[in-house]
Parts: C-alpha cells; structure tokens; sequence
C-alpha cells in the first residue's frame, strides 16, 4: 500500500511497524525516516521533553524557524489550559441537570425545562464548524482566547438571568462558545502531537471530560440546594480567567497574522449561515412538535422543512461556492469515514441523553434530591471517566484502536438496553451495575473514531475533519436532549387517563404532564395517597423508558456501522499544521493527496 504516494509495508495487526520511508529533498538528498516500533518491555517511555515543538525537530531538513522542543514546564502549562477550558465546557452541559427543575419553578416556566439544556447544545452544535473555519484562518491561538472570553460573558448573562427568556439567550451564547472550546481543544492537540501520542492527550482530555460530567450533577444539586441555582454559573468565571492567562502566556502554536479584512473575505460566509439555519431550525421543529404545537401545525411543518431545504444550500455552498469550506465534502466518499461518523452519532446521541435524563428518572421515580441524584449518577459518569483515559493508554501503548471501537458501541447497545428495565421499585444495585455498563460504553467511545478518522484524512485536512466529526457528535447531543424531552412529553401525555384514574385532580395532572412534568417532580413528594404517588412514579418510569428505547435503536445502528471502519497504522511521525490563507489551498485548486497512514492489507 503506498503512504505519501511511497511503497511500504503492510503488517498484519494494528501495531505500527518498522519501516522505511525515503524521501527527498529540494536539492536531491534522500533521507530514511523509521516509523518506530511497537513498544517493548526495555521501552523507556513517554518523556514529554523529547516531544518536537515544531517540524524540523522530526525532519531534520525541515525549513521550520524553531530550533527548540517544549520544554515538560510549557507543555504541562498547555495541557493544564486546555484541560480548564474543557472542564468549563463540559460541566456546562451537565450542572443544569440537577437544577434545572428548581429553576424552571423559581423563573415561572415549565415549558423551558428542556431549552436550559437544549439552547446550550444546540448552539454548540450549530458554531463547533466555524470555530474551526476562523481558526484555520486567524490561528488557533486567537479564536481559542476569543471563546474563552465569550464564554466568561455568557456565565454572567446565565447567572444575572431574571426570567427565562434571559436565562436561555445566555445559556445559547454559552453554547456558542462551548462549540468552540471544544473543537479548538481537540484540534490544538491533534495540531501539537502525532496521531499515535495523541491518543494520551485525547484520553487524558476525555478523562477531564468525564469527571466534569460527574461533577456537574453533584455540583449542581449542592449549589441549589445550599446556596442558588445562580453559583452554577458564577463558578466559571475564576476557571474562565485562569484558562486565559494560560492560554495566553504559554500556547505557542502558529500564528499566521492574517490581516482582518483578508480574513474576512476567506469566511466562508454562506456556509455559516446555511448550517446554522440547518440546526437551529431543525432542532426546534423537533423540540416544538408536539409539545408547543401539534406536529401538523404549520409552524411545525416549516421549521422542519425549511430547515432540511437548508442541508442543500450548504451542500451547494460547501461544493461550489465556498473558497475555503467548513466541511470538504470529499471526506464523505470514504467508507471507513462515514462510519466513523455514524458511530460519533449513535455515540452522542446516548452518553449527553443519558447523562441528562437519569436525573430526571431519580427524581421522579426514585424520589431522590437534587443532590443525591447527583450522587446516583456517580457510577455512570466514574466508568465513563476511567475508560476513557483507559482507552488511550491502550491505544498509545499498542495502537490498536478497532477492538475498543467494536466493545464500546457494544456496551452502549447493551447499557442502553438495560436502562429500559428500571422502573420505579428498581434496586440500587441495579441502578449502580446498569451505569457501569453504560457508561463503560460511553467511556471507550469518546476518541476512538475520530482517531480512525484523523489517521484516514491528510494532515491538512485534519481540522476540517476533527470539526466535522464534532459538528455531527454535537448534533448528536442536541438532539438527544430535544427528542427525548418531546418522546418524555407526549408519554406522559399518554398516561393522563391512568393519573386521573386513581383519584388525582385535573389541576394536578396537568402539572404532571405534558411540558409541565419534568419542572414538577417535586410535586410527587406532596403527594400522600400511596396509591396516587405510585402511580405517577410509574408514569415518570414508564415515560422514561420510552427515551431508552430510543437509545438502545441507535446504539444497535452504532453497533452494526463500528464494522466498516477500517484499521489505519497510527503514525508517531507528526509535522505541526501551520494555519492562515496562506498554508490553505482554495478548493478550486488541486488538492494533493497526502494520507498519513495507510489501511492494513
């Protein structure tokens, strides 16, 4: 199989062999250049000091300026920002979690349960691909700093809310920024370090990831219970501001100084806009139909179709008019790379819808307390977390990365399907062994595709590609908390009719239906008659089932996809992605094909 258009070998496992690769340069020079051998028991190890800052440190005849590595000091700073920014970012997505009952009681809005959630992921889906697009072209470094600085603004705007429209506006700004933190994040790194060592950082990232997530909920049902609901925003700013003294003193990626107005022409501005209309219009057609308005209504039926028609203008704009694209089609051709973003999908779609509605189930079903569903949820959120770091020291160590692939959507398929046993008498231990499952699953899922993807697309194609494989998993998200806010909905419409059966009033139902049920859980404990309160735990339980099935269905689908992803050596040779217009080829020029890693035979 030819890598970099060069003969080379092809092994029969996972692990990247030793072999030879010539090449030459401008004056005619031929270099050989070994991929290095699986590691062996005499292996000395990672030293982060003999990591290359720049490409000559890994070519010698490279004709980068810098002559130095970064030092362990600079590259613990980085990694330490990095990891602060994302901590932000993914509490965000789960500190609402446990208040949002208590604040959709205190702002006088039931209908806005789901949009707390939703309007932060919904935004952070529909900006993650220019986040990526301006980075590409302003650098990393600014476009990082930029998000970090929004997102400082929208947690006071959050925190300062007085009603609910207020609340959510700041909470879709926060989801703007979240999109970016997260994207950048993951492509700085890829950016710093080869495809095989990136598979530490990623694991160590998604590590953060998880305990943020675990934390979220706990950290959430603390402050609303001890103090306000408010200091689940306030809590940002002090780890906004390190993050950006951090980031600034001590990130030293390239930095193109690409002039304002030339950057501004390069935006590619129709594709912006299209794939924000295709999300946001999408998503709330979704959310509206039947809940806010029937599913036939017109306002319904135009979202959801104006908002398709918008993947079409995108498509166009993405193939025909746009110079630099947010999401180069060609990607899509490939099998393997499809693939992986199915998986991304069926992937988001369970750990975010999960992590957002078992709270939900223990306090309603289970009774529990703010904080103490926080404290349920620990088992699911611990597994996912040392998986996930599990998971890339697995992959940096041996380089395999399809048997983590194929048991994590395995798991999520078999936790999802164990979800939709629990109802309201179900046992701790069940509770505790069915979240390990799931989130075992979840955990072996986070980076594992994209690195199939990253070792699958050109070097300068790997923004692009991460941004993609982001922009689909967040969608993902985002449409798991919507759909399964109007799947929780309708159920609990559908058991109106056994409610009143047991003698509740007709004003009591209807606070326990509809848009109104997830805000009122703290109604069931007002609740004396026996009879009664067991019959709404078991309508919550039996709503909720409804929301796993959905879950184990694409979890199946993941499960299925996971096969056709192609096994790619993971290159520990790296040159670090120089960014601005003018490292970028305009897409009406040719593009050379530069694959890092070659499939194995």
């Amino acid at each position: 199989m030819d890598v970099m258009g060069l003969p080379a070998a092809s092994p029969s496992s996972g692990d990247l062999a030793q072999r030879p690769v010539h090449t030459s340069n401008d004056d005619g020079l031929e270099l050989e250049l070994g991929l290095a051998e699986p590691y062996a028991a005499n292996d000395p190890g990672f030293e982060m000091g003999q990591l290359p800052a720049s490409p000559q440190d890994e070519f010698p005849g490279s004709e980068s300026a810098e002559d130095e590595s970064r030092s362990n000091w600079r590259i613990v700073a980085i990694m330490l920002a990095l990891s602060l920014s994302l901590f932000i970012s993914a509490l965000d997505q789960t500190i609402v979690a446990t208040a949002t009952p208590t604040i959709s009681a205190e702002l006088h809005s039931g209908s806005g349960y789901v949009w707390i959630g939703g309007a932060y992921l919904i935004a952070n889906a529909a900006s993650a691909n220019i986040w990526a697009n301006l980075s590409d072209i302003w650098g990393r470094k600014p476009i990082l700093l930029a998000a970090v600085a929004v997102f400082f603004g929208a947690s006071i705007i959050c925190a300062k809310a007085v009603n609910m429209p207020m609340l959510i506006a700041g909470r879709g700004v926060q989801g703007v920024a979240g999109g970016g933190l997260i994207q950048l994040i993951t492509i700085t790194i890829s950016d710093l370090f080869s495809v095989r060592l990136r598979s530490l950082f990623l694991g160590l990232i998604e590590f953060i990831w998880a305990i943020a997530g675990a934390l979220g909920p706990i950290v959430g049902g603390a402050f609303t219970q001890s103090v306000s609901w408010r200091w689940i925003f306030w809590i940002n700013l002090p780890v906004c501001g390190t993050a950006f003294v951090l980031l600034l003193l001590f990130l030293d990626v390239h930095n193109p100084k690409t002039g304002v107005l030339d950057g501004i022409k390069a935006v590619d501005w129709f594709g912006s806009f299209s794939i924000l209309g295709l999300t946001v219009m999408v998503l709330l057609g979704l959310d509206f139909g039947g809940a806010a308005f029937p599913w036939g209504s017109p306002k319904v039926i135009c979202l959801i179709v104006f908002g398709s028609l918008m993947s079409l203008i995108f498509i166009y704009s993405e193939k025909r008019l746009a110079k630099y694209p947010l999401m180069p089609l060609g990607i899509f051709k490939n099998r393997s790379n499809m693939a992986c973003f199915i998986v991304a999908f069926t992937h988001g779609v369970a750990f975010l819808g999960q992590e957002y509605y078992l709270p939900l189930y223990f306090q309603s079903a289970q009774e529990a307390s703010p904080f103490h569903s926080g404290l349920l949820i620990l088992p699911y959120v611990l597994a996912e977390a040392a998986l996930s770091l599990a998971a890339g020291l697995i992959i940096h160590r041996t380089g395999h990365y399809l048997e983590i692939v194929w048991t994590g959507t395995a798991l999520v398929l078999l936790g999802s399907g164990l979800f939709i046993d629990f109802n309201a008498s179900s046992s701790l231990a069940k509770i505790i062994c069915y979240q390990i499952v799931a989130g075992a699953g979840c955990g072996l899922l986070f980076f594992p595709p994209l690195l199939a993807l990253q070792s699958n697309v050109p070097q300068d194609k790997n923004a692009a590609a991460t941004a993609t494989f982001g922009f689909i998993r967040n969608m993902a998200m985002a449409m798991s908390v919507v759909l399964g806010g109007v799947i929780f909905q309708n159920s609990m419409d559908m058991r109106q009719t056994n409610l009143l059966a047991t003698g509740l009033s007709e004003s009591m139902v209807q606070e326990l239906t509809g848009s109104e049920a997830a805000a009122n859980v703290l109604v069931i404990q007002s609740i004396t008659d026996t009879a009664q309160r067991s019959a709404v735990k078991d309508a919550y339980a039996w709503s909720l089932r409804n929301i796993w099935i959905l879950y184990t269905s694409l979890g199946a689908c993941g499960l299925v996809l996971s096969f056709f992803i192609t096994r790619q050596h993971l290159s520990v040779e790296h040159v670090e992605t120089k960014t601005g217009l003018k490292e970028k080829q305009p897409l009406a020029e040719p593009q050379p094909n530069e694959p890092i890693s070659a499939p194995l035979s």
